[in-house]
């Protein structure tokens, strides 16, 4: 089988994987989308009273993207564009899963997976981010855009590909994961 289809394929079915809504639903017969901002995201999950469940959304989807990513390196070893691919794939796995009508989170667990898989260091660079924003706002999604805002710029610099796929790639992402964040770009103004 063609790599390009198979990385493609493999990281958008487990990109798609539900766990903040299967979580919910197996441990507390709850619908996590009937909760809260109706996210299935880990912020949502823990803040609906399930903080142990939230973080375990958060290291399931940062795992299920980073998984996707190697799956792809595995099957086409050396072909980075392959690699980025089931980047964006995986990412709109979970942004749209199938399983659940096309409705699902907002990508930044699984946008630290796949950039942990893709470049590390530029992974830990928007880690940085996240972390410095929030503990000096104290909102979630703010940290997520302003660090996704950023994901080109440390990504690009930390790897040396600069292909089309690449960079399409690595600004397709965050201007997914603000697009997501609409409803609080207007919260936060």
């Amino acid at each position: 089988m063609n790599p390009w289809i198979a990385s493609i394929s493999i990281a958008y079915l487990l990109g798609s994987i539900p766990f903040g809504y299967l979580l919910v639903r197996i441990f507390r017969k709850e619908d996590i989308r009937q909760q809260g901002s109706g996210n299935i995201g880990a912020t949502n999950v823990a803040r609906s009273g399930a903080k142990g469940l939230g973080l375990a959304t958060l290291l399931l989807d940062l795992g299920k993207a980073f998984a996707g990513v190697m799956v792809a390196k595995h099957l086409a070893p050396g072909m980075y564009d392959v690699a980025v691919a089931a980047a964006v794939a995986a990412i709109l796995g979970h942004m749209f899963p199938v399983w659940l009508g096309f409705r699902g989170g907002k990508g930044v667990a699984s946008a630290l997976g796949v950039f942990l898989a893709l470049t590390w260091p530029s992974a830990l660079a928007i880690l940085l981010v996240f972390a410095v924003v929030f503990a000096w706002t104290r909102y979630v999604s703010l940290a997520s855009i302003v660090a996704a805002a950023c994901l080109p710029l440390f990504g690009l610099f930390f790897v040396a590909s600069r292909t089309p796929m690449v960079v399409f790639g690595f600004v397709f992402i965050p201007l997914l994961i603000i697009v997501k964040h609409h409803g609080n770009i207007r919260r936060l103004l």
